[in-house]
Formats: structure tokens, C-alpha cells, sequence
């Protein structure tokens, strides 16, 4: 009987066919049990696995069950030792996967750990955040954190205000590339994978996995030299506004969940002002360009959607 794994690499895919090719491409010869699962892609995704990956273990949803239910359908199954969750648009470059399980090995005191995101032009995506708190919605929705990302006052939640070139622990990291650790969310229990929240759809689920896995007393590590390309929100592109109506609805829910009603509501205000600023200024670009910027437009119609549906 062969061991098993060291660590499983879960995907979750969603309409990224040829992205999701490209990284099953990057993960051939890692030393690894690969498993996708595909939430009821229309583009071809899991024919695509099924014929062109055969070693890969494909799970084909019937119907889009979100982004950490998905999850766990394959944390439910994985052989390995650790599990690697990783977007289905993200590439791994050489050797990222297994500096991560070194790391994970050389620190038992890890529950959890993300590598170094990078975008397709070799820009570094910040993928290690601080603990949500409303300050940080403040700052994201009164555009605070994109006027002065390199302050730490009001870019301290996604650290914008540092390089990203070392090791650290961190309170969280994001989603699109994170390993974990059997039994990381319960110290006495070493069998099973900590798991999602399923009532997250999408967006926010890694912000309460993390959070949990902290408060069970684990750390979580940003490993900087285990580099990943993420071509970023992929998946999601041609329907933002539903992508930020996700995002709001789990901001909300993590609040509510861990903080409290009061607590939830504030953020919800916030989430509705912060649409709300950027329909103003969408509506600014229109009126200046006499209706001439579509991208004003598209802009302004997209957090219109955003205030009146969230």
C-alpha cells in the first residue's frame, strides 16, 4: 500500500477553462494528489480536466455551490498531510508548492500559510491582510486605502505600505492560496482539515477560516519566497457588481458572526456609503466627459447595482 500524499492541492473552478489548464500545467510533476472541483462550469472546465488531466481526481458539481463549500467537498477527501487550496487562476511558478510544505514541516507551530501572489506583469498582489476590523471597511469603502495605500494609518489592512520580501506571521491570507494543516482550527484533533463556513457564497470565507484557526490558538505565516501568478477576479470579471455585492454580504456576515448585530449594521452602512461614493463619482466622469466615457458609465451603473441590491 503506497503512502499517502504530502499535501493535496484543491482547485475550485468556475468558468476559467484555459486558466484552469494553465495551472493543472504548472502543478504536473509537484509531488502531489490533485483534486478539482467544479462548480457547474458552462465553458467546458471539467471535460477539459477529465480528458487532459486524468491523474487528477474531478469533482463535477451538478450546481454552483460557492467558493467554501466547494472547498470542503475536496478538504473532505484530500489524502495529504496539508492541503493547498488554490484558485483555479492562479500558476505556480517552480518549486512554490513544495517551499510551502518545507515551511509547514520546519514550523509545527503553523496552522496555516499563503505564499507570495504576484500579478501576470510581475507586480506583487498583497495577499497577507491584518484582522478585519471597521476601521479597515472605512478606510476600503471612503477610498482612504487607495488614496493613501502607503501609510500604515489607512493601508495597514492589506499592508500596501510594505514590500512583501519577508517571512511573517500574519493574522490572515487570502483565500486564492492557502495551506493548511490537519486538526489547524482543533489542537486535540489531528484527523481532519479545519473546514469553511459554508454560508459564505463567495468572498469573506478565508477572512473567518483564519480568524478561527487563530482563536483555536494557530498561526498563520506569509511565505514570501514560494511564488504564485494570480490573474486576479477572473472568474468574476464580467459581473462585478455581484462580485461586490458578495463581498459586502460576507463583510457583514463575519461581523455579525463573530462581532455582533450592532457591529454588522455599521458595516452595512458603510458598504452601502462606500457604493454609494463611487455612483457619485461615476456620475462625476459622465457629466465631465459631456456622456461620452462609457467607463464612467459601466462605473456608475455597476455601484448603482451595488447600493440598491446589497
Amino acid at each position: 500500500m503506497s503512502e499517502p500524499p504530502k499535501v493535496s492541492v484543491i482547485v475550485v473552478s468556475y468558468n476559467t477553462r484555459a486558466l484552469l489548464r494553465e495551472c493543472l500545467e504548472s502543478l504536473v510533476g509537484e509531488e502531489a494528489e490533485i483534486i478539482v472541483v467544479d462548480n457547474a462550469s458552462t465553458d467546458g472546465s471539467a471535460p477539459m480536466v477529465a480528458g487532459c488531466f486524468p491523474q487528477v481526481r474531478l469533482i463535477a458539481n451538478p450546481d454552483n455551490r460557492g467558493f467554501g463549500a466547494a472547498c470542503n467537498q475536496g478538504l473532505q477527501v484530500a489524502q495529504g498531510r496539508y492541503a493547498l487550496i488554490l484558485n483555479a487562476d492562479i500558476r505556480a511558478e517552480p518549486g512554490a508548492v513544495q517551499r510551502l510544505v518545507a515551511f509547514m514541516d520546519a514550523h509545527p507551530e503553523a496552522a496555516a500559510c499563503g505564499g507570495q501572489l504576484r500579478y501576470p506583469d510581475g507586480r506583487i498582489q498583497p495577499s497577507c491582510a491584518r484582522e478585519l476590523t471597521l476601521w479597515w471597511v472605512f478606510c476600503e469603502q471612503s477610498l482612504l486605502a487607495k488614496l493613501f495605500p502607503r501609510t500604515r494609518l489607512f493601508g495597514g489592512y492589506w499592508r500596501t505600505y510594505w514590500d512583501f520580501q519577508s517571512t511573517i506571521e500574519t493574522e490572515q491570507v487570502m483565500g486564492a492560496c492557502l495551506m493548511l494543516r490537519r486538526g489547524a482550527d482543533h489542537p486535540t484533533q489531528t484527523t481532519e482539515f479545519p473546514l469553511f463556513d459554508e454560508s459564505y457564497f463567495l468572498y469573506c470565507e478565508d477572512t473567518d477560516l483564519c480568524y478561527r484557526i487563530r482563536r483555536a490558538g494557530g498561526k498563520i505565516y506569509y511565505v514570501h519566497d514560494a511564488v504564485f501568478i494570480h490573474h486576479l477576479g477572473a472568474s468574476g470579471e464580467p459581473q462585478r457588481a455581484e462580485m461586490v455585492i458578495y463581498y459586502n454580504r460576507g463583510k457583514e456576515r463575519y461581523f455579525r458572526k463573530f462581532h455582533g448585530v450592532v457591529q454588522a449594521w455599521v458595516c452595512r452602512v458603510l458598504n452601502k456609503l462606500g457604493a454609494l461614493l463611487r455612483v457619485l463619482i461615476g456620475a462625476g466622469g459622465i457629466v465631465l466627459s459631456l456622456g461620452r466615457s462609457e467607463r464612467a458609465k459601466r462605473y456608475a451603473r455597476t455601484f448603482w447595482t451595488v447600493l440598491v441590491r446589497s
